[in-house]
């Protein structure tokens, strides 16, 4: 009786069980699709994450000039332009009418003698990064500049470029630029203005390298009221020379910005002449050497004449 009952028992059990061993065996090759096809998803998505993010960093890693094309040195040009748009608007209605009173009713000597003491108290930090340049020399100059005309007239005056120490302005950004960190994509800051990523980092820094922050600490009206006032005589300098941009003045400003901060650099590291305008150099004799055998064939040398001067022209002004 105790030996039926037990088989009575194990028929039970296996027949209750042989269903559920049924359902796992038919529902392993769907899991196992499932499995599959997430991990397709997550491949997919991580591969979509290393384009995106590869994308950013070419983006990111350019080094920024005015010869290169647009979608390289100014990817982000329609948030660029946006800013530059909320700019004009404050330049129009804000920055030029200040700048315009500045300049009517302040006294050319004062407006000089402002700018010089602002530049002297720039000095030490020029000689900072310098000297981080490894340009001792140079940062010698600085210190001395700023020894020599503080002493003689707290900075108001210049007396020192008459004994040959002229002055070299300094950035963070140009100092990170000097050692070949790229300059990163052309950006447009609010209010700031034109910008590079190497340079809005190195505005960042130069801002906690200048004396006013340190000698109006805790005087946030002083402070505030003396970046205003710089703001509008640096907008007041550029009054005799907007008139000269015509067109897409975007794309100028944006072209003259990299084209000087290049330069600068390139003559920090002395070699300012062998950089400057060599592609567009190159192209100009690649130009002149395809005339020459046209003109040669045609014998037009009326047009040669005329072809050299305005390459001479061209070359002068820029």
């Amino acid at each position: 009786m105790r030996q039926t009952s037990f088989l009575y028992a194990g028929l039970l059990s296996l027949v209750v069980t042989t269903p559920v061993f049924a359902n796992d065996e038919a529902s392993a090759p769907v899991a196992q699709d499932s499995e599959a096809a997430n991990k397709s998803k997550t491949q997919q998505l991580a591969h979509a994450a290393m384009v995106k993010s590869s994308e950013v960093a070419k983006k990111l890693s350019v080094n920024a000039n005015a010869a290169q094309s647009e979608e390289d040195k100014d990817p982000f040009q329609p948030i660029n332009r946006k800013v530059y748009a909320f700019n004009d608007y404050l330049d129009v209605h804000i920055a030029r009418p200040a700048a315009v009173q500045y300049v009517a009713k302040t006294p050319k000597d004062i407006r000089e003698s402002y700018r010089l003491f602002r530049k002297n108290l720039g000095e030490p930090w020029n000689a900072f990064n310098q000297l981080i340049q490894g340009r001792p020399t140079r940062a010698a100059k600085s210190l001395g500049r700023f020894t020599v005309n503080t002493l003689t007239t707290l900075g108001f005056a210049d007396p020192a470029s008459r004994l040959g120490l002229e002055t070299e302005d300094e950035n963070f950004g140009a100092t990170l630029g000097y050692y070949g960190i790229p300059s990163g994509p052309y950006i447009v800051l609010p209010v700031l203005g034109p910008s590079t990523l190497r340079q809005t980092v190195g505005l960042a820094v130069d801002s906690q390298g200048r004396p006013q922050k340190y000698m109006l600490d805790g005087h946030d009206v002083a402070y505030w009221s003396e970046q205003t006032l710089r703001g509008i005589d640096t907008r007041a300098q550029l009054l005799d020379i907007e008139g000269v941009l015509q067109g897409d003045k975007y794309a100028q400003i944006r072209d003259i910005y990299l084209q000087r901060l290049n330069y600068s650099i390139a003559e920090k590291k002395g070699i300012a002449e062998e950089n400057l305008f060599i592609d567009e150099e190159d192209d100009d004799i690649d130009e002149s050497e395809d005339n020459s055998t046209d003109v040669s064939s045609d014998d037009s040398t009326d047009f040669i004449d005329d072809s050299s001067s305005d390459d001479t022209d061209t070359v002068t002004t820029e």
